[in-house]
């Protein structure tokens, strides 16, 4: 193989953010961008348009019979790459997506080396955090609700919850992926509690796990912030930062019998289900 040219830019790197809703993905990706070094963002269509084009690679194509695995894994690849060929200054990439945790063995394919990290947080208080948003434009309707009028808080936890709901589907992936052979050495649980109470031993941790130097990140001046992407899904507020990373204590809204339904659902606290020894910060 010819030596690379001694100008040459060094491959970027690939890592990706995923896990629950409303456990601080926005938060870390919005930390993240104050080392220049790294690019990253709210939710993107990459993995969903991943999706669709291994679809049409598959038998649902009649012409898939002339579609090679090695050019199956090329194209992919690079959809990844070139997706991203505008940020060419970023050396390290993080792309954000629910279903990152339940690709796990695609992902290694296409970048062995690459990180998954899942942020996680009790699903109760991520449930009160969504009925809260709700709560906040009683004469709006969203997205996540297929846009239904008639709905009760307790119908709504039944939609987030379904297994094809934004939460459900999101908690069912961790657990795939946490519970999956290909966690170790690529998976890490970022826990929103430690995040928020001590980001600074978070992010250590943090940036140790994918192997880059310390960046001095200043925890008292975060922005980020999608409002045109939250109005559209009818859920203003869905992707803003508040500028000081700190905890926020705060009464549930949701009923009690609903909150103590899902209080006991953190199966990453438990070290007994940690087969794999995935770190969790």
């Amino acid at each position: 193989m010819p030596a690379a040219p001694p100008n040459a830019k060094p491959t970027r790197k690939f890592h990706f953010i995923s896990g629950l809703p409303r456990s601080g993905s926005t938060l870390l990706a919005a930390i993240l961008n104050q080392n220049p070094r790294f690019r990253a963002g709210m939710t993107s269509p990459l993995a969903d348009i991943m999706g669709v084009v291994i679809a049409e690679m598959s038998s649902k194509n009649d012409f898939s019979f002339d579609v090679s695995d090695e050019q199956r894994i090329a194209l992919l690849r690079g959809l990844v790459e070139n997706f991203y060929a505008g940020q060419a200054d970023a050396g390290v990439v993080f792309d954000t997506s629910r279903l990152w945790c339940s690709r796990m063995q695609l992902l290694q394919v296409l970048y062995p080396e690459a990180k998954v990290i899942a942020c996680v947080r009790q699903l109760s208080w991520v449930l009160d955090s969504m009925e809260r948003l709700v709560q906040r434009t009683p004469a709006s309707v969203s997205k996540v609700f297929r846009f239904d009028t008639n709905t009760t808080v307790y119908s709504r936890i039944e939609a987030l919850t379904d297994p094809r709901g934004m939460v459900g589907f999101a908690f069912q992936a961790t657990k795939d992926a946490f519970y999956g052979p290909f966690a170790p050495g690529h998976l890490l649980l970022l826990t929103y509690e430690s995040l928020s109470r001590n980001p600074a031993a978070a992010m250590r941790a943090f940036y140790q796990f994918i192997g880059e130097p310390w960046f001095d990140h200043d925890f008292d001046h975060i922005a980020y912030h999608a409002d045109e992407f939250d109005a559209r899904v009818g859920m203003p507020g869905l992707h803003t930062v508040r500028p000081k990373v700190e905890p926020v204590e705060r009464a549930p809204i949701l009923p009690r019998e609903i909150f103590g339904r899902f209080i006991n659902e953190s199966f990453w606290i438990d070290p007994k289900n940690n087969i794999s020894q995935v770190p969790v910060i």
